[in-house]
């Protein structure tokens, strides 16, 4: 696939994240959205997040047959340095074909571990 249709699928698959973000973790309301030109190298401009109002997590989205795991991570850790953000970072990722809800979720282990201790003590 070239020129315009693999932005094309990736700018879809962050306005799909956020449609399912927003049912799954806001009651329908419309709180995630995709960040506006987060795609095609304007984001490592900027340091921005793929998805806006996503409280705690810095989400990279990749839609691809070929996820490279590190490359990615990588991604969203040097995006969160220039932003100097203290969120999270995580790589949300799906192949074609594959509903929404069985995305992949990617996030270093100290980050899961920080997230899981939370759950634990909340019970």
């Amino acid at each position: 696939m070239s020129g315009k249709a693999p932005k094309r699928k990736g700018d879809g698959y962050e306005r799909e994240l956020a449609k399912y973000f927003n049912e799954k973790v806001f009651d329908g309301r419309d709180t995630v959205q995709r960040a506006p030109l987060s795609g095609g190298g304007a984001v490592r401009s900027s340091g921005g997040s793929d998805l806006k109002n996503t409280p705690y997590i810095y989400v990279e989205a990749k839609r691809t047959e070929k996820f490279q795991i590190h490359q990615s991570m990588k991604q969203v850790e040097e995006n969160i340095q220039i932003s100097e953000s203290k969120d999270i970072p995580v790589v949300i990722t799906r192949r074609n074909r594959t509903d929404t809800g069985d995305s992949l979720c990617v996030l270093k282990l100290d980050d899961f571990l920080s997230i899981y201790k939370l759950l634990i003590e909340k019970e």
